[in-house]
């Protein structure tokens, strides 16, 4: 089916929050005396923060009651750092003037809450190219499942068919194609020569490096 809408996550994809998000964790995981790696980190990209924090507490045999206090901790601590230095990500703005100018509907499906979004929207001035937006934070199931990527097509009023997701976790990739929506993938570059990534439709560096033709053979 053609492409109707295009779909983008939020964090490591359009801006720089990702280490935002390792060092807000490190601090908030610092107050109860224990921290996990970079590659450890990296095993939980894309999950919900109470997920996020759920499985390390658990890991690290920590008392679960004090889990929704250091959800809450982290996500303050990372609404602080994109409010005072996030930065917009190289090609956000080109690909998304790319997609306008098709005449494409826009949308914004994120495990993040709804307070990171209006942050993202308003920091990155990328509200006016936005038809809609879908945070799984409140869901049943975050990403991988697919709800979010359904209900961010559905708010676009377009079949999951006809949408094109951009990614930059593994976690986001299944769910966009648990959703059977097409899905290009932007890797952390440590990433970016694994094997799984071959579950994507496309696998690029940077959005800046999306053109024409990757338009066109995913449209067919």
């Amino acid at each position: 089916m053609a492409i109707e809408s295009v779909i983008f996550d939020i964090d490591g994809l359009l801006i720089d929050s990702e280490p935002l998000w390792t060092e807000a964790a490190a601090e908030v995981f610092k107050e109860y005396n224990f921290s996990i790696t970079e590659k450890q980190y990296l095993t939980s990209t894309g999950l919900r923060t109470k997920e996020f924090v759920d499985w390390w507490f658990s890991y690290f045999n920590i008392d679960a009651q004090e889990a929704p206090i250091a959800e809450q901790k982290i996500i303050n601590t990372v609404l602080r750092k994109i409010e005072q230095s996030g930065n917009t990500l190289p090609g956000v703005h080109y690909i998304l003037n790319l997609f306008h100018d098709k005449g494409l509907k826009i949308g914004l499906a994120t495990s993040s809450p709804q307070e990171l979004i209006d942050l993202v929207l308003a920091k990155t001035g990328i509200a006016p190219y936005i038809s809609a937006t879908a945070s799984a934070r409140f869901l049943p199931y975050g990403k991988p499942h697919p709800q979010v990527y359904l209900d961010c097509a559905e708010k676009l009023g377009t079949a999951p068919t006809s949408c094109l997701c951009f990614e930059d976790s593994f976690n986001g990739m299944i769910s966009a194609k648990a959703a059977r929506m097409k899905c290009v993938v932007v890797p952390h570059h440590a990433q970016l020569k694994e094997e799984r990534w071959g579950a994507a439709d496309l696998k690029l560096s940077s959005l800046q490096n999306f053109g024409e033709l990757h338009f066109g053979l995913l449209s067919v």
